[in-house]
């Protein structure tokens, strides 16, 4: 266990407010239904008549939302840290089930009273201008009818996380979490990884009939609020809701198709060297994970301590104002890294809003893959930090594509300092795969995000015809020289595992977006590292003040996930894997 602290982040400092309340009183339990309501109301019944009273109205009504937004936090990373456990999964059950159902009508009437207050006493300066955008949009989605919706999603999506949480594997006589047994698939040997691999598809087929129930219910959720308020289908409804100004559906089908285009065929050629590599006849889904030469796997730390350590000292070596965030988060106890049952998979970094510190939850195990979502997560957690300082609660979280690039961009500019954990040799295999994985991820976003498209284009499509589709895409797109056969029953259930499709529909195409961005800010880093991290902090620093072009463009790079960035990228990548 980590000597690091984890401290229960309600019992202490780390989430006292950043700014002394002004309009909250501080013994508030934000977790009391009359207690929310009254303070919502206290808003609602103010008096607007001049500039001085809005700008109070703004700052309070930040104060609340912040307040209210860390209270639910806090219940998640409860639930998720302990998904066995009764007590915390209650608590978050009743706050979704009670407080967000009944603050969705508020916030609507607080989103429409600042409306006609800022047409009425409109600022002289264009700071508010992407907050009045997103204003607007939000106020045109708001239905009450969707509002029971809305709550039978939330309580389905923390279903499926009990589920996934719940999952281990008794493995050569011992219990492990899904996160523990990937360790198994990059063993040299290859016996030993099919044997582990099965058990871990096996253990997920058992809850295959139940995710496929569970989803049928969450689609079937999702089409109504749609259609409530007018759309055509979920997709349009969602990427209003995520604010998607800047691009549409066809952009992203654009993407697939130039992903396809470049980066499948790269893909195929990278498995094709290590089929070669491997000596073998075919490639089978545990053979890709292993050191292709037979090398055991990197074991880049033992401990979360370590993985700590090393990593405060890489953010030593590459900026100190970086190195500050890192070490605030070690001191105050913001990290939570080791697997262990009963703790929901995956990794995320989440805001504690009011105390403006950010939180990183992932399941370490010693290998090579989290050291990459250390430094994704801390790249989440340094955008946070960066950006505390704005005004509007909306400005202190960028776009979501914006955040991607602040996460991808520390994988990459992280690999100049991790001698720190590998040596020269194991860098250089450390580098290699990092490449490879950017071509394999890019061609899962493809997959995921033209399945979730697929997905809410036709409503009337059956499970059947769902599996289908799914298959189609994931061997269009990643499965060539990869041998399934015997093991299709697997295969297409794959996408049970990318939690992204349950809890967070439409978004997954960012991660795509954001690592061409990261790309082009990490070729900028090769002639000037020190101009590079300045562009890319005074980015960070902006949160969603301005649009998204404007961020991109802050940060030295274009906003741009088409051919033309594709290509390139690909090619760089290419001539540095010598292929």
């Amino acid at each position: 266990m980590s000597s690091y602290p984890i401290r229960s982040l309600t019992s202490s400092d780390i989430a006292q407010p950043y700014q002394p309340r002004q309009f909250v009183p501080q013994n508030a339990d934000l977790r009391n239904l009359p207690t929310v309501e009254v303070l919502y109301q206290a808003l609602l019944e103010r008096p607007l008549d001049n500039l001085e009273a809005l700008n109070r109205f703004l700052d309070d009504r930040c104060e609340l939302d912040a307040a209210l937004d860390q209270q639910q936090s806090l219940l998640y990373i409860g639930m998720t840290s302990q998904t066995d456990n009764t007590e915390n999964a209650n608590s978050y059950r009743t706050f979704i089930s009670t407080i967000e159902p009944a603050v969705r009508p508020l916030e609507d009437q607080l989103n429409r009273k600042t409306l006609e207050a800022l047409t009425r006493f409109p600022p002289d300066h264009d700071y508010f201008q992407v907050y009045l955008r997103n204003l607007k949009a939000d106020a045109e989605l708001f239905s009450e009818e969707n509002i029971p919706l809305l709550k039978q999603e939330a309580l389905l999506k923390q279903e499926y996380q009990s589920i996934q949480g719940a999952m281990t594997v008794t493995f050569n006589e011992q219990e492990y979490t899904m996160a523990q047994m990937a360790t198994f698939l990059q063993d040299p040997d290859r016996a030993l990884r099919q044997n582990a691999w099965q058990a871990q598809a096996e253990r997920r087929l058992k809850e295959g009939d139940t995710l496929e129930t569970l989803f049928d219910r969450l689609r079937s959720l999702r089409i109504d609020i749609a259609r409530n308020l007018g759309f055509h289908n979920y997709r349009e409804y969602k990427f209003k809701e995520y604010h998607r100004f800047d691009y549409t559906a066809d952009d992203c089908k654009q993407f697939h198709k130039a992903i396809q285009k470049f980066a499948v065929p790269l893909y195929r050629d990278i498995l094709i060297r290590r089929r070669s590599k491997m000596k073998q006849d075919s490639l089978r889904p545990w053979d890709l994970d292993t050191n292709p030469s037979g090398k055991p796997a990197l074991k880049p730390f033992e401990s979360a301590d370590q993985l700590i350590r090393g990593t405060g000292a890489i953010f030593q070596r590459m900026d100190e104002e970086l190195a500050s965030y890192f070490d605030l988060m070690t001191r105050e106890g913001l990290l939570d890294l080791e697997s262990r049952p009963g703790k929901a998979p995956g990794g995320y970094q989440c805001s504690l809003t009011e105390a403006r510190k950010p939180f990183i939850f992932m399941n370490a195990v010693g290998t090579d893959r989290d050291l990459i979502v250390l430094l994704h997560e801390s790249g989440h957690a340094f955008h946070a930090l960066a950006c505390r300082d704005q005004r509007l609660l909306p400005y202190r979280h960028a776009p979501m594509e914006f955040c991607e690039v602040a996460s991808m961009t520390m994988e990459l500019l992280g690999r100049k300092y991790l001698n720190e954990f590998y040596t020269p040799e194991d860098l250089k295999r450390y580098y290699r795969k990092q490449l490879e994985q950017i071509v394999q991820i890019l061609c899962w976003i493809a997959t995921v995000d033209a399945f979730q498209h697929w997905l809410y284009e036709d409503e009337n499509a059956t499970s059947d015809q769902r599996t289908e589709a799914w298959m189609t895409l994931h061997r269009n797109y990643i499965s060539h020289e990869v041998d399934w056969s015997g093991l299709e029953h697997v295969q297409r259930e794959l996408w049970h595992q990318q939690l992204h499709i349950f809890l967070y529909p439409f978004y997954y195409i960012e991660y795509g977006i954001a690592q061409l961005g990261a790309l082009g800010i990490w070729k900028q880093s090769l002639d000037n590292e020190l101009a590079t991290l300045s562009c890319f902090k005074n980015a960070l620093a902006l949160g969603s003040s301005v649009p998204l072009p404007q961020l991109f463009e802050t940060a030295g790079i274009n906003f741009d996930f088409s051919a033309t960035a594709i290509e390139p990228a690909l090619n760089i990548i290419r001539k540095e894997l010598e292929l």
